[in-house]
């Protein structure tokens, strides 16, 4: 969804046929208005193929696995612009004449059409809010959406890089907490170029993008976002301390020119946003029954920060304030697709796609709800194997996905319990903790009316945190430890904590169900542990989850 494309470039025909090319208004056009290059077509570029540089560099085939359908939601320069109430409606009516035209077909909305106008704190906006319906859907036909999150875009702020980041706020309707936020960051290298031999590079590689932009700034009760970050390309500052752009630095992509300049560049968390698309389309076509929520949790789940973004943050170890620092500034890190798609020898993967009902009236008073299913998992750990490798080191990853309705109106959305329907927790046994100990502490802390709960229990192990994890709708987390210590960690819950839908009861839904995506996986730096063969040849039977 932007300003169209031109699908008459040789690259793009394969992907888009004109009967995909649509508009929301038929003055509009269906061509991409954007001058130079064209955002939209550039932009479907990456959607399509990704890294298009090292596929020309290739003489390997190129498999299609997905195609390109393009909305135009933005009128072209002659055009009056569209008015701010009416952005959520506009993206609706976008994703309506997608889905009219592809009616059996999976789609993966991608929007990198962003304002500064009302995204002040993390508060939700109508536009987030109409985004977080859209996604939620009517609880059964979920949509992935993904966003970009907004860039900086004048050179004395990149100057200032990176507290000038620090402070520009991630753009409306980003702050949406059912969508995909992509945020950038850059491994692009030092130009070859002698003209800019003096020249050095604002970002180091692996850092923040000098384009993105964060959520440090918000107030800490709104969700992390970025969710992950994908390259966005760098900058050059000269020796005078100005600064300069260089194509070297950026994304190379399909040029709406293409019969004068077939090829262009595209940078900041667009082209970001625009491969977290192309990433996200892989795992659909590689599990195609995944539901939304699923795909955002793998791209959550494979994520990860490397060092120079720990350093950039001056991260140090248990420091739960740093953490909260990498989550405002890089989400969750940069997805690795190998990680998302597949287990290997020495990790695998377990992915559950449920159902729970939060709440239900008291049997004892109509007029009062109360926490109704807990889940709980009970895993086939391989326990004596795990006792065996002893001190070895072995880490346990957990993320979970669902999508929240945002409260009717804008009544109460400075309160994030009036904002989201519902939310949901998990939690895993601690070391040495039987299960009937495990259910009976779940079942206090599910019931305890405030989110913010002090677990005494364990919480310690976890890197990112409890309450650094509790914000939004994904929760992803990881513990290391020895093999012998999580031997007997096999224990997890998934539970519900307090939202509207069972404070506003006249509304009506307070036994509404939800769906959630639960995703764990168990890894080991040691290659001649085989943990996925001897866990899969466990799980023959299917595992039972129990309600309580």
């Amino acid at each position: 969804m932007d300003s169209g494309v031109n699908n008459g470039h040789q690259l793009l025909q394969p992907l888009i046929d004109n009967a995909n090319t649509l508009t929301v208004d038929n003055a509009w056009g269906t061509n991409d208005h954007e001058t130079g290059s064209g955002h939209g077509t550039l932009m479907a570029g990456i959607a399509g193929y990704g890294n298009i540089e090292t596929i020309l560099l290739s003489n390997s085939n190129v498999p299609i696995t997905h195609r390109i359908c393009s909305v135009k939601i933005l009128p072209p320069p002659t055009q009056e612009a569209t008015p701010t109430e009416l952005w959520g409606d506009v993206t609706a009516q976008g994703i309506a004449r997608a889905e009219i035209q592809n009616p059996e077909i999976v789609l993966i909305y991608c929007m990198s059409v962003t304002s500064k106008q009302d995204a002040e704190q993390g508060r939700p906006s109508s536009w987030s809010g109409a985004i977080d319906n859209l996604a939620y859907g009517d609880g059964e036909n979920q949509r992935l959406i993904i966003i970009s999150a907004g860039n900086i875009r004048d050179e004395e702020s990149w100057k200032n890089y990176p507290h000038s980041n620090y402070l520009t706020t991630i753009e409306n309707p980003a702050q949406s907490w059912n969508s995909v936020v992509v945020g950038a960051y850059t491994e692009k290298n030092p130009v070859k170029d002698d003209k800019f031999k003096d020249y050095t590079l604002v970002a180091n590689q692996g850092e923040l993008s000098p384009y993105s932009s964060t959520s440090l700034v918000w107030e800490k009760k709104w969700p992390i976002k970025p969710d992950v970050v994908f390259e966005g390309g760098n900058l050059l500052k000269a020796p005078d301390n100005s600064v300069t752009t260089h194509e070297d630095l950026e994304l190379l992509s399909t040029s709406k020119r293409f019969n004068i300049k077939p090829f262009d560049t595209i940078h900041a968390t667009s082209a970001a946003a625009a491969q977290a698309s192309w990433f996200a389309a892989k795992i659909t076509f590689e599990y195609p029954n995944a539901w939304p929520e699923t795909v955002r949790a793998l791209m959550v789940h494979s994520a990860f920060w490397n060092d120079a973004m720990k350093q950039q943050q001056d991260v140090k170890s248990g420091n739960r304030s740093d953490y909260r620092k990498l989550l405002r500034v890089y989400g969750f890190g940069v997805p690795e697709l190998e990680r998302a798609l597949y287990s290997q020898e020495s990790a695998l993967t377990f992915i559950a796609q449920e159902a729970i009902q939060p709440f239900k009236y008291k049997e004892s008073s109509k007029s009062e709800a109360e926490t109704n299913e807990i889940h709980f998992f009970n895993l086939p750990w391989p326990k004596e194997i795990l006792l065996e490798m002893g001190n070895i080191p072995v880490r346990l990853r957990i993320t979970l996905s669902y999508f929240i309705e945002p409260g009717a109106g804008e009544i109460g959305w400075k309160d994030k319990y009036r904002y989201q329907s519902h939310g949901l927790r998990f939690d895993i046994n601690n070391v040495g903790e039987e299960e009937d100990e495990f259910r009976k502490r779940i079942n206090v802390e599910a019931r305890e009316e405030n989110e913010e709960i002090n677990r005494n229990s364990g919480s310690i192990r976890w890197v990112i945190g409890a309450n650094n994890r509790s914000n939004g709708s994904i929760h992803s987390d990881y513990w290391e430890a020895t093999a012998a210590d999580l031997a007997t960690c096999n224990l997890i819950a998934v539970f519900p904590i307090i939202g509207w839908w069972r404070e506003r009861k006249h509304l009506g839904k307070v036994e509404n169900l939800t769906r959630y995506s639960l995703i764990i996986s168990l890894e080991t730096p040691a290659q001649d542990v085989e943990l996925y063969t001897i866990i899969k040849n466990m799980i023959e039977v299917p595992i039972e989850i129990m309600t309580q």
